[in-house]
């Protein structure tokens, strides 16, 4: 009895020491969406538009859309702090001819078009989600993040903050050139 009283804490301490250490392998950074390799989840939102009905690219769009070319889906909002450092990329990824689709998220649509006026569009479509919740069907987490739709309508890829000009270079746009070429 004596012997176990001095075994078990040793016991506990090598458990959580190879709990943590396994932990310790992981990369804090990287966040599995569970979307990968499924379809986008349906929706239809309402666009950015002021009742003057401004340009069509925001009037808003639905999950059916998203499908006969590779799309990138990113989600933004007009307060986000992030969201200005990455539009050059965005502006750079449309330019290239890739669609970029964005999602202003939790975000009241006004704010979103002064936004816009301010950095300019790059954006095919803009769809407003005031209240939040294709976003939690997104599996968001912050703001911006950016999702890659195939020709089929599903999630191939998922990047959490800012696309960088290395990450557009070094992953993104292989993937995106890579759906294109799939039959």
């Amino acid at each position: 009895m004596n012997r176990l009283i001095f075994i078990l804490p040793i016991i506990a301490f090598a458990g959580l020491a190879a709990f943590l250490g396994f932990g310790l392998t992981k990369d804090p950074k990287a966040l599995p969406s569970q979307l990968i390799d499924r379809p986008l989840p349906e929706f239809a939102l309402p666009g950015i538009a002021d009742d003057a009905g401004t340009s069509p690219e925001l009037a808003g769009f639905a999950s059916a859309s998203f499908k006969g070319e590779p799309r990138l889906l990113n989600i933004w909002a007009s307060w986000c702090a992030a969201c200005p450092q990455e539009h050059p990329v965005l502006e750079r990824i449309a330019a290239e001819g890739f669609p970029v689709y964005g999602i202003a998220w939790k975000d009241k649509p006004a704010d979103s078009r002064r936004w816009l006026g301010r950095y300019g569009n790059p954006y095919a479509g803009v769809a407003a989600d005031e209240q939040g919740r294709t976003a939690i069907d997104l599996g968001v987490t912050g703001v911006p993040e950016t999702f890659i739709v195939d020709k089929k309508g599903r999630v191939r890829f998922k990047q959490i903050g800012p696309i960088s000009p290395e990450v557009w270079e070094g992953q993104i746009k292989p993937l995106m050139q890579q759906l294109r070429a799939e039959a």
